[in-house]
């Protein structure tokens, strides 16, 4: 099978897939540095835990090998400052992937979720046989959709949602990136 780099360097910024226990004191501390910033919009917060953090991180491995998930921690300076994830959904064609990201909040702002993303991109393109990537965020989280839409991303519906976290209101903006798409993009950036 075919899998993503497992180390993309970004001039500066850097993704490299999670280290399983070696990452669980630097993430679990990230994310608890994190908390206010993210609890508006993150669903798996209240969860949270040394323990749920130990999980994610052991699962890594297994799903990154399986395909169905390539985790990585997003690092800024030495530092994790979030983590980035090209995933799949059983309610989805195998044919596509979803990206998920947070930040820090003192890593927000700089680009970095943006370039992040942008990696993400064209590593599930070099992928055989996906069709399309998506980002879906609650309507209300600007910050979460301006990437997308800075990208190139196109606005493929809005859907009702089960409020998970305290700021939705309810209602998802599903972005969709083609193969096609990406490759115009690319090509035009290097015109």
């Amino acid at each position: 099978m075919d899998l993503p780099q497992q180390v993309i360097e970004l001039d500066g910024l850097t993704l490299r897939r999670f280290d399983g226990e070696a990452d669980l004191p630097e993430l679990f501390r990230v994310i608890e540095e994190s908390l206010e910033h993210l609890r508006p919009w993150t669903r798996w917060l209240p969860e949270h835990s040394l323990t749920r953090t130990a999980t994610f991180l052991s699962s890594r491995a297994e799903r990154w090998e399986s395909g169905e998930a390539f985790s990585y921690a997003i690092v800024l300076n030495g530092a994790i400052v979030g983590a980035c994830t090209l995933f799949r959904h059983d309610d989805t064609p195998d044919r596509s992937y979803e990206i998920g990201y947070w930040l820090h909040p003192a890593a927000t702002g700089r680009g970095v979720a943006t370039r992040a993303v942008r990696a993400l991109v064209e590593q599930v393109f070099r992928l055989p046989d996906v069709d399309f990537v998506e980002i879906v965020h609650d309507q209300a989280n600007h910050a979460s959709g301006a990437i997308p839409a800075r990208l190139g991303f196109v606005e493929q519906l809005r859907r009702p949602s089960e409020r998970l976290a305290p700021a939705e209101t309810g209602e998802d903006r599903v972005w969709r990136m083609t193969r096609d798409r990406a490759e115009s993009l690319t090509a035009s950036d290097t015109r």
